[in-house]
């Protein structure tokens, strides 16, 4: 009875609530889920048991009083703000970037119609898929940018302009060797090639990637690191299809999981509805270090 009779005081000095404290709740819920599944989907996870097992030691060291970790611990955390923002700078500026270009038609409880936009990536995802399964069968090397909601302006206008429906024998002319687009990276945007022979940006810890990648996939995760779009490498050396994303290389894409994945991430909703079917999914290669980026078998 007693163990009722405080529940019951603990109740009356929360209750009523208003509205706005109903709000309240219901926005603090909202940004914990998403720390927790920004923790999740980013290095900073490990980070998070780290400063657990620190902040544990630190309690430990203040109550057997050693007056020297307790000083080193007090002024580390002191900074710890200020280096956690340093650390994860790219996750945190892509996550910015996510809140910044995010349309009320994502939001829960609002399917977009099926637009005209829609039929030109659903007819550029075929072309992307056969062109990727040919250029693999005769190890052409390819570099394919699918841009988002973060604008590619900056490296859109370092290449050559195009504005061309895709096509596999567009992509085959582009990417055919010694051509003077060869090279460079195809971006499109609108489900429309939009440019070729484009710079992409170096990744950052370059130091820390397989050496044995080439220059295609570095510029693959360096354009996954500064925006959020989708990349699709195809190796001259072994004809594999690999996608970056988020600063992570997937490996061993064939045409359908190829085609599967791009329709997934295009068109989630769509995709969402339809059963899933059992097939052998793509592999991340070995070997995955703490900055996301993947070695080569």
């Amino acid at each position: 009875m007693n163990v009722f009779s405080r529940l019951k005081s603990v109740l009356m000095t929360v209750l009523p609530l208003s509205f706005f404290d109903i709000v309240d709740i219901a926005v603090l819920a909202y940004l914990i889920y998403q720390l927790i599944k920004f923790m999740k989907e980013t290095r900073a996870g490990g980070l998070m048991k780290g400063i657990v097992v620190l902040v544990a030691f630190y309690f430990v060291a203040a109550a057997t009083k050693m007056k020297a970790l307790t000083y080193i611990f007090d002024n580390t955390f002191d900074v710890g703000v200020i280096a956690i923002i340093i650390l994860f700078q790219p996750e945190l500026r892509r996550t910015l970037e996510k809140v910044g270009h995010s349309k009320i038609s994502k939001l829960p409880g609002i399917i977009p119609g099926e637009t005209n936009e829609t039929n030109k990536w659903a007819q550029a995802i075929d072309a992307i898929c056969e062109a990727c399964e040919d250029l693999s069968a005769t190890t052409t090397g390819a570099l394919i940018v699918i841009e988002r909601e973060t604008r590619l302006g900056e490296h859109i206008s370092n290449g050559t302009i195009i504005n061309a429906t895709p096509s596999k024998e567009i992509f085959g002319t582009i990417f055919f060797p010694k051509t003077p687009l060869h090279d460079g990276a195809v971006i499109m945007r609108d489900g429309i090639i939009l440019a070729a022979g484009c710079f992409l940006p170096k990744p950052e810890k370059e130091e820390l990637i397989n050496k044995a990648l080439g220059s295609r996939h570095r510029a693959a995760i360096g354009m996954s690191e500064n925006s959020d779009a989708i990349i699709i490498v195809v190796s001259e050396e072994t004809g594999a299809i690999s996608i970056a994303e988020n600063g992570e290389l997937i490996r061993g894409f064939s045409k359908d999981t190829l085609k599967k994945t791009l329709n997934g991430k295009l068109f989630p909703e769509k995709t969402a509805k339809e059963k899933p079917k059992t097939e052998q999914p793509p592999h991340k290669s070995e070997g995955k270090n703490v900055f996301g980026l993947f070695k080569k078998k």
